[in-house]
């Protein structure tokens, strides 16, 4: 199979990313979260918040709500569909390949990120990474909380 062109792969890329945008996965709230995180970042305005329900060490069902910029919002919205029913291990390891994917220049992507690959071109743009990773601060932030109790949270991004 020829290998595909890469103004086709930017294009699919940039859908994705409008579709999660549009039709952000996991929208809305939780009945009776186990922790809420909130996450900002002043340079653009972007804002999040999650709200997280575990069964053990494992993350049960998530809710966001949120907005800003379209990075921001289909990055939240991918991130909740790759970590919904994993273990805080397994998001460990998922956010560290993501953030690894976005600042370094020589590291793979990673395959088992799902639709997130199609923010790897954000890297090209420092100031958007803070956008791109956001989410995943803030869900960090949240597994942090679980750990020390629970309740909620908030950051914001420098």
């Amino acid at each position: 199979m020829p290998a595909r062109p890469e103004p086709l792969l930017d294009e699919l890329y940039r859908e994705l990313i409008l579709d999660h945008y549009k039709n952000p996965r996991h929208r809305g709230s939780l009945p009776a979260a186990d922790v809420t995180a909130e996450g900002y970042n002043p340079v653009c305005g972007d804002e999040v918040t999650m709200q997280l329900d575990f069964d053990g060490d494992r993350l049960a069902d998530l809710a966001i709500v949120g907005r800003g910029c379209s990075i921001s919002q289909a990055s939240g919205s991918m991130m909740s569909e790759l970590v919904a029913g994993k273990s805080i291990g397994e998001i460990r390891r998922l956010s560290d390949e993501f953030k690894q994917m976005l600042t370094d220049d020589g590291a793979p992507v990673p395959k088992d990120l799902g639709d997130l690959e199609a923010l790897q071109g954000v890297a090209k743009f420092a100031v958007r990474v803070k956008c791109a990773t956001l989410a995943w601060h803030t869900l960090e932030d949240g597994i942090q909380q679980l750990e020390r109790g629970g309740g909620s949270v908030a950051r914001e991004e420098a």
